[in-house]
């Protein structure tokens, strides 16, 4: 089980970058993986800081996390030997950055510049470029340090975002149980009620959750970084990811360029939580308040794309059972539930 040692968030503790790394004992050199406008929001402040304390340290700008980008960040940790990893910018990066250290034995620090999802704090990254996602098992950041300033400037849009995927937690327990009901599989009480805390967070406080309120900032941090948690105790993804990421895999494999991932796990929660027969209303009426996508139109995708990716989203992960495997709903079926829930018109 790995868990974050430090955990800094508020304004301006950006600067406590070399007081957190001193205290780990993280000394000699580091490597900063970031994309172009996270470097420009954070990266050059991180780097600045650093080597003001004596740290030499590097930058690489990675785009995306395929095996191959994963590759050429290793072949950069073979070539200059940093002692640490700081993944700056949003899931993709803090992804990138994850994997890579977890593949050469070194550790690494989240530094989120966006809260889309809950990569910023969880021991698992998405990769991509093989016809669809999938999850590997990495490791957990060292510490995190989120500094809620630079995350509110990123577009409103990659927290809403956030909050959908928090959101989503609700089903993907649901599934966990009733994978441990009807197929034995290991359940932890503890990761599962993390997971539901979070979910329950962003609901209770989604009025705060609104443009220029760091308080709704905090509620969002708290709740994916408490994700991220669950998903190191339960040594997977269950707690965090169910039917609704797999109806967000398919989406993005019937329909491209796709909406945020959070959106639609918002969406897939609406319908799974309706399936599960469980309180869909209060999750569809949360995400309208917070201003995100419900419907097919609001992802930006036709009604029969939608149908589509629900009928797919149980062949995604055939291993993980949830309510589409238990239902093995046909094409007429989905297109019921989805018009049931108002998600197509």
């Amino acid at each position: 089980m790995q868990l974050p040692r430090e955990v800094i968030v508020g304004n301006g503790v950006i600067e406590r970058i070399t007081e957190v790394t001193q205290r780990l004992g993280l000394r000699g050199s580091a490597l900063i993986i970031g994309g172009p406008k996270s470097c420009e929001v954070a990266g050059k402040q991180v780097r600045n800081l650093l080597q003001q304390a004596g740290i030499k340290v590097d930058t690489l700008l990675v785009e995306t996390v395929t095996n191959r980008d994963i590759l050429v960040v290793e072949e950069q940790i073979k070539k200059q030997k940093p002692r640490f990893l700081i993944g700056v910018g949003g899931g993709t990066k803090i992804d990138a950055a994850k994997l890579s250290a977890s593949r050469q034995a070194i550790p690494f620090i989240s530094v989120p510049t966006t809260l889309s999802h809950d990569g910023i704090a969880s021991p698992l990254a998405s990769v991509k470029g093989l016809g669809k996602p999938y999850s590997i098992m990495a490791q957990a950041p060292l510490a995190i340090i989120a500094d809620t300033d630079i995350i509110a400037q990123a577009p409103w849009r990659s927290i809403i975002s956030g909050c959908g995927d928090a959101i989503a937690k609700f089903t993907a327990v649901k599934d966990w149980q009733l994978a441990h009901k009807e197929k034995q599989e290991y359940y932890g009480e503890y990761a599962a009620s993390l997971a539901l805390m979070s979910a329950k967070l962003v609901i209770q406080n989604a009025k705060l959750i609104q443009p220029n309120n760091e308080e709704g900032l905090r509620v969002l941090l708290e709740a994916l970084i408490s994700c991220g948690v669950a998903m190191s105790i339960a040594g997977s993804s269950r707690p965090c990811s169910g039917s609704e990421h797999l109806f967000s895999h398919a989406l993005d494999m019937v329909h491209c360029p796709h909406a945020m991932h959070g959106e639609q796990c918002g969406v897939g929660s609406v319908i799974a939580a309706y399936l599960h027969k469980t309180n869909w209303k209060r999750i569809r009426d949360t995400l309208k308040k917070i201003g995100a996508p419900t419907t097919a139109c609001e992802l930006n995708m036709r009604d029969e794309e939608l149908v589509k990716a629900l009928e797919l989203a149980a062949t995604i992960r055939p291993e993980r059972y949830t309510i589409l495997q238990k239902l093995s709903l046909n094409r007429e079926a989905c297109e019921k539930v989805a018009k049931i829930t108002g998600v197509i018109g």
